[in-house]
């Protein structure tokens, strides 16, 4: 049987992306959680110093090349203060299955990170899922729909709740690990879990 685990991500940040591409090759189950990243940190009494820090953002920019290589994954990305980071979890949370919900988070990431794609409209969102060969008629009916706005914002009030400050953070049941670089110790609570079974 696989582990469960939760992932709670939003679609600006790239460490997300690269995590997300190394959880997949996991035997996991995840339980894909968007949130608005934005509206966490100020919620917790972060900021998203990348942003915010000349020096830290030109680091950032050389140590997410060093982890794509690692990963060998193509890191080519848009300008992500242009992504509509919440429209895109929308479309993951309107998703018809856990399945659907995968195949729409890889394709949106790999779309604004490693193809370079600005996801600013609904139209960008639901053409980078069709190229990617899913159906969009269904996510385009529901992107907006109340049920899955307020998804959006549960799952962000769920995760200051739960003391996450960033994203990614993974939960392997109640223990948190931050950001693409802990991916080691997740391994190591499932394969703890595991024995203890």
């Amino acid at each position: 049987m696989t582990q469960p685990i939760e992932f709670f991500y939003d679609f600006r940040s790239p460490y997300s992306y690269l995590a997300y591409t190394q959880l997949r090759g996991m035997d996991v189950d995840i339980a894909l959680r968007p949130m608005k990243i934005l509206e966490l940190m100020e919620k917790v009494g972060n900021v998203p110093t990348t942003i915010t820090c000349a020096a830290k953002g030109r680091y950032a920019r050389m140590d997410l090349a060093r982890w794509a290589e690692r990963y060998g994954v193509t890191l080519n990305p848009s300008n992500m203060r242009d992504n509509d980071g919440a429209a895109c979890s929308r479309a993951v949370l309107a998703a018809g299955s856990p399945g659907e919900a995968a195949a729409i988070t890889l394709a949106l990431y790999r779309a604004c990170w490693s193809e370079g794609q600005t996801l600013a409209t609904t139209d960008d969102i639901l053409a980078a899922i069709a190229a990617a060969g899913l159906d969009p008629a269904p996510i385009a009916s529901r992107i907006d729909a109340p049920d899955v706005v307020a998804q959006l914002d549960a799952n962000t009030d769920e995760a200051a709740e739960r003391g996450v400050f960033g994203s990614p953070t993974i939960f392997v049941g109640d223990t948190m690990f931050f950001g693409n670089d802990r991916l080691n110790f997740v391994r190591e609570e499932l394969a703890r879990l595991k024995e203890a079974a």
